[in-house]
């Protein structure tokens, strides 16, 4: 650490605390949790999962991504303290799997699975978001309001959340880019600040108007005992409850995969050397979610939208976030007055762009180009997340992704080819017996009076099964008139 790296760190770390403040608020708030809680899984992610994790750029905290699992927990769980137990197992299962080196299989899960389960999380969280941007009873959701039951609106919410959304879009256009001035200020951060300015200067000049706003609520700390008070606690007894185990399973493999992710695409924007441990990284997530579990915060992942905000502000070394955290951790403690001034719809805001850049249709349209290969087992995922689930969602991506690998890589296995009486049958790899239905195929296609070539230079390996199916077909061609060359089994 010398100067040069302090005068760029200590910047990048302002820069990514100014991001991440309205991102780990809102995540609470979406996750039917107070403020703080998401405060100190950002302070978590910023100090300790930093100290331990390999790369100097990653930013850990709580992530958009894991909103709707959070919440689903806990209705299956019934208490938020049960959730905390089962990401403290979940922490210990991330751990193991760095400890077991598990990292590196990453690379199994198909690209169109992780894009899907983003996809849906992206779904879901504009669907959780939509009532709490138009300022909805609390309890509302969309199914109310499509079955036609009572769904009330909030005018000021509705603008708040609007002007929000608009901000958003237009802090990603290249107007604001190429003017130094405004891009150094996040999108997501002038847009909370806005709706700060409609509290409380609205609330001067329209007081009934703006009393319908919700805001988030953050208590205040006059001590260290007001300060532990305010920390939900582990529900020790949750280890009788089987759903527990189930929730902690998903969290360890769904944070796992967002963490990783996230690393794959960090490479791109900032490389290492040497390169980092998948598995290093693993276990420090697994240190962080272990803590998070018992000191009563969120699920921790390295999040892409933050690590990438330090990258580009020029971050070099750890610092930067440790800045990040540290800041984080003052605010909560110190100026909790302050954020009590941000709107709920304001916060929703920044959800639903996240949510939309999730799901963005630019995505579908590309995977349907692809072809069915690609957009089958995209959209497999996305529905079986939103039908049944994150885990089983993904279950359901995989194998349909492995069905159409098997079933592509059987219709290359074998080519038939003819130049007029002439048939070449060429094996281009290693044959089984789960060829032999497409080999049937392709040998009933060979009609009589005919000259069969086989080219089976690429097949190393043909399975017993597989060798009877051909035998067969020789011992038979004789009487059909068909000339057999180079058949790769010995006939009687």
């Amino acid at each position: 650490m010398n100067l040069n790296t302090l005068r760029r760190d200590i910047p990048a770390g302002l820069v990514v605390f100014l991001v991440a403040l309205p991102l780990c608020l809102g995540i609470a708030q979406a996750s039917g949790l107070p403020p703080f809680v998401g405060l100190l899984t950002g302070v978590i992610g910023g100090l300790v999962v930093t100290t331990f994790s390999p790369s100097k750029f990653a930013v850990s905290g709580p992530a958009a991504g894991l909103v709707t699992i959070v919440t689903g927990a806990m209705e299956t769980l019934g208490t938020f303290s049960a959730l905390l137990f089962a990401l403290m197992i979940a922490g210990v299962l991330q751990f193991l799997l760095g400890v077991m080196r598990a990292g590196r299989f990453i690379t199994l899960v198909p690209g169109t699975v992780i894009k899907g389960m983003l996809a849906a999380i992206g779904l879901l969280l504009i669907i959780q978001q939509i009532p709490v941007a138009l300022g909805a009873a609390e309890g509302s959701d969309l199914g109310t309001w499509v079955t036609g039951g009572a769904f009330s609106v909030s005018i000021p919410a509705i603008v708040v959340s609007g002007v929000g959304l608009f901000i958003l879009w237009f802090w990603s256009t290249p107007t604001v880019k190429n003017i130094k001035a405004l891009s150094w200020m996040p999108g997501p951060l002038v847009a909370v600040l806005v709706g700060c300015l409609a509290t409380l200067v609205g609330g001067r000049m329209f007081p009934e108007i703006i009393s319908s706003l919700s805001r988030i609520s953050l208590p205040a700390f006059d001590s260290l005992q007001a300060l532990t008070g305010e920390l939900e606690r582990p529900d020790w007894n949750a280890w009788q409850n089987p759903a527990v185990y189930m929730v902690a399973v998903t969290l360890a493999i769904v944070a796992s995969l967002e963490t990783l992710l996230s690393q794959e695409a960090l490479k791109k924007l900032r490389s290492q050397t040497p390169a980092l441990s998948p598995d290093k990284e693993m276990r420090a997530q697994g240190i962080g979610n272990l803590l998070s579990g018992f000191l009563g915060g969120l699920p921790i992942t390295a999040v892409i939208v933050r690590s990438s905000v330090n990258v580009s502000a020029g971050a070099q070394t750890k610092l930067s976030i440790l800045i990040h955290g540290a800041l984080l951790l003052i605010c909560g403690l110190y100026f909790s007055t302050l954020l009590n001034a941000i709107p709920l719809a304001s916060l929703a805001a920044v959800l639903l762009h996240t949510g939309y850049k999730l799901a963005a249709p630019r995505l579908f349209v590309e995977h349907f180009r692809q072809g069915t290969q690609q957009y089958v087992p995209f959209l497999a995922t996305i529905g079986g997340i939103l039908v049944f689930g994150m885990l089983a969602g993904i279950g359901i991506g995989l194998a349909t992704q492995i069905l159409f690998s098997i079933y592509k890589s059987h219709r290359g296995a074998m080519l038939l080819t003819r130049h007029e009486d002439h048939f070449v049958l060429r094996f281009q790899q290693n044959l089984t017996f789960m060829h032999n239905p497409r080999l049937k195929g392709l040998l009933a296609e060979i009609p009589e009076n005919s000259v069969v070539i086989v080219e089976n230079d690429n097949a190393e390996y043909i399975d017993p099964d597989v060798k009877a199916v051909l035998k067969d077909f020789g011992e038979g061609a004789r009487k059909r008139g068909i000339v057999l060359n180079q058949w790769p089994v010995k006939l009687a």
